[in-house]
């Protein structure tokens, strides 16, 4: 019942895909009129629209409903793989006023089930657009649904948590009844105890970044990294990165100076292997992790996991670092959380949302590794945090590590 898509090959440039150039870069989308539909809630809640982007595959799009805050940046979040089995819902009421372009595409492709927004552009204006926003989404073979109240949807999700959804179309050919619709919702399972890792990360390995030779060398978990962090990491790094499945051994035998663990959707505890490869290389190499790879990390060394109300989807969290009292905002995108209290005495918590107390960070005591829940690489989002990065850095260049 979900609005399935085929992704690109892994060793594709997500830069490259979905784009077109020339005249039709700066018209408004000139498809057939919009139909309407409705997007309806597992608790019988209904809004309704019009569909925009991709057909409906099946008829129905289905999935846990989220919402982000950010006021811009909505290609980069559609082509977060973090959203996989998520709809994403915009707070901004405009999206689309700016278009998209082939530089700011964060993955492959679009892996969340589609988009929810309250007025969706005409017509787009900037000097990088290339392409019209219900284009883009066409070519990523993802639907969304227009014209909805998002206001009362967000209190709805704040009130209650996360919660399933579908729409589909109300009127014309394969018009779906909000029976079908309320069927469906109630039948999505969301994201709990499923394993979305393996839809997003990459089939093999391939490398970024600087050449072989010309910098530290780097293994980079693939639980759904965005392009955005392999740039922050290739600077000063050359990067391989290897499917979540890689066991430790074999990322050892390629004698990395550092091991990233990358950002990605959904449930951890579902990717037990990916845990249990990284509790092997703690204390072996040293260690970064962003998000999921947080999560993944601190479950690796004993800490446990919850699951937000409504998780932090947003450009605009106050994160303070404990150790200085400094306040950083951030770009967080992510529905479970490390419970704080079970860190013990194997790591302590660095970071903290001042929001409502959620863990955003912690360093393993006896060894090199670290991690934060926040993305210090933005994209979208304010850059206050790119500095972990330069930590990163300085912890696997030789004769500098003392300065992490």
């Amino acid at each position: 019942m979900t609005n399935t898509q085929t992704p690109a090959t892994a060793t594709q440039n997500p830069r490259t895909m979905n784009t077109v150039t020339g005249a039709a870069a700066a018209t408004a989308s000139t498809h057939a009129p919009p139909v309407a539909g409705a997007l309806v809630l597992a608790d019988g809640s209904v809004f309704e629209g019009e569909l925009i982007g991709a057909p409906i595959l099946r008829g129905v799009a289905s999935g846990e409903v989220v919402f982000n805050t950010a006021l811009s940046g909505y290609q980069e979040i559609i082509t977060d793989p973090s959203y996989a089995g998520q709809i994403i819902t915009f707070t901004y009421p405009h999206i689309g006023n700016y278009g998209t372009n082939r530089a700011d595409n964060q993955s492959r492709g679009g892996f969340a089930r589609g988009v929810i927004v309250r007025d969706m552009a005409r017509r787009h204006s900037n000097h990088r657009a290339e392409v019209h926003l219900d284009d883009f989404l066409r070519r990523l073979n993802l639907s969304g649904i227009a014209g909805i109240d998002t206001r009362r949807l967000t209190r709805i999700i704040r009130q209650n948590g996360a919660i399933p959804g579908a729409f589909g179309a109300t009127e014309g050919d394969g018009a779906m009844d909000l029976a079908a619709l309320t069927a469906a919702a109630a039948a999505e399972p969301g994201t709990d105890g499923i394993d979305l890792v393996n839809a997003v990360t990459t089939r093999e390995p391939y490398r970024v970044g600087l050449p072989e030779g010309a910098g530290p060398s780097v293994v980079a978990y693939d639980f759904g990294v965005k392009t955005s962090i392999l740039d922050f990491l290739g600077r000063f790094a050359s990067v391989e990165v290897v499917p979540a499945s890689t066991p430790a051994a074999d990322v050892l035998a390629r004698q990395p100076a550092g091991v990233f663990l990358s950002n990605g959707p959904g449930d951890p505890e579902t990717v037990p292997d990916s845990i249990e490869a990284i509790g092997n290389l703690v204390g072996n190499v040293p260690i970064f992790g962003i998000c999921l790879g947080h999560q993944l990390l601190s479950l690796a060394i004993g800490a446990s996991i919850e699951k937000l109300p409504f998780g932090h989807h947003g450009a605009n969290h106050p994160v303070q670092e404990i150790a200085t009292g400094k306040v950083e905002m951030t770009s967080q995108n992510h529905n479970f959380a490390v419970v704080a209290d079970s860190l013990g005495s194997v790591a302590d918590m660095t970071h903290i949302n001042l929001n409502d107390g959620v863990c955003e960070g912690m360093s393993v005591r006896d060894a090199q590794a670290f991690s934060v829940q926040h993305h210090p690489e933005a994209s979208p989002g304010p850059h206050d945090s790119i500095h972990l990065f330069e930590r990163f850095a300085r912890m696997i260049t030789p004769g500098t590590a003392s300065r992490s």
